[in-house]
């Protein structure tokens, strides 16, 4: 089956088995978070074809969507690739990185030290 036979509305309508996973107490966040990172996805796709219509134009001066859809990166270019695709998930999860950073500290909860200062 070809991208042009496929309905892609009628496959994105399609519910997994199971029940969906609860990450959070409001189920609104696992649904925001759920779009916020295939949105990230897309971007990321998007930053692909994008780098690959650049190195297109500048070998060639010229492309047609044939030369888009087949180009394959070299090694070195898959790397470049690799790289940023990794400084963009980096700068994606920033956040969650400090909160968990921040939740594996070593400080002890606020509660522990207001209870051992009101017995000093």
């Amino acid at each position: 089956m070809n991208n042009e036979d496929f309905d892609w509305v009628l496959a994105s309508g399609r519910r997994a088995k199971g029940k969906r996973p609860e990450y959070f107490e409001d189920p609104a966040l696992d649904r925001l978070y759920s779009v916020v990172f295939a949105l990230a996805a897309e971007v990321s796709a998007l930053r692909e074809r994008q780098d690959t219509v650049e190195r297109l134009l500048e070998k060639n001066g010229s492309l047609s969507r044939e030369d888009v859809e087949t180009f394959m990166p070299t090694r070195e270019e898959g790397e470049e690739r690799g790289l940023a695709t990794k400084a963009y998930v980096s700068r994606i999860m920033r956040g969650f990185q400090q909160e968990v950073e921040a939740m594996e500290a070593e400080d002890p909860p606020i509660m522990e030290i207001v209870d051992r200062l009101s017995k000093s």
